[in-house]
């Protein structure tokens, strides 16, 4: 019997992904379940890799997951969702931004971004791909690609529209939340 879900938040530094476990964290507890988050800085505050861990149940013992536990990979970036593969456990689903952002070896030019990273994690797991920062865009800012995601996978839960949006509400800033609420309703429809 499961008792716990299991969901990986990836992404680079300065993309939302701290924002985004602070939004499903409240969602979830909202709903009742008992919760833990875990954060794993990289160098976030350079762009580097940036891993959240939440985990919810009826009881939580630890927030880490392991290799081939996640059930769900929320990704903010193509090659942080390729990276994450190894967690996502056999039937799980990735749900990735298209986005691509030049890791450091990229930059200094001793590597080169791969190709073709969505068809490599569709061949491997259940996948959903959006270009998540067009939409947030079309809804006012580049900014909020991560609640775009929330939405998405907001949208594969089964937890009320109305509780999202509830949430929302009470964590973010009150000056960013309609173009955050536009966003959300762009990935919820996605």
């Amino acid at each position: 019997m499961k008792t716990t879900t299991n969901i990986m938040i990836v992404g680079v530094g300065g993309q939302g992904t701290l924002l985004a476990s602070r939004i499903l964290g409240n969602v979830l507890v909202h709903e009742g379940h008992d919760v833990k988050v875990s954060e794993v800085h990289g160098m976030s505050q350079r762009g580097g890799s940036v891993v959240t861990y939440v985990k919810y149940g009826e009881k939580v013992y630890s927030p880490i997951i392991g290799e081939g536990e996640a059930d769900i990979i929320l990704a903010f970036e193509q090659l942080e969702a390729y990276r994450a593969l190894p967690y996502l456990k056999r039937g799980g689903t990735i749900i990735t931004a298209t986005q691509c952002i030049d890791p450091m070896p990229v930059i200094t030019g001793a590597a080169k971004y791969p190709d073709g990273l969505c068809d490599k994690i569709a061949a491997e797991a259940n996948l959903i791909s959006c270009d998540a920062l067009a939409l947030a865009k079309e809804a006012g800012t580049g900014k909020a690609a991560n609640v775009v995601l929330i939405g998405i996978l907001a949208k594969r839960t089964e937890i009320p529209y109305e509780t999202w949006v509830e949430i929302l509400k009470t964590t973010v800033p009150a000056k960013f939340l309609d173009v955050n609420l536009r966003a959300f309703e762009m990935g919820y429809n996605v």
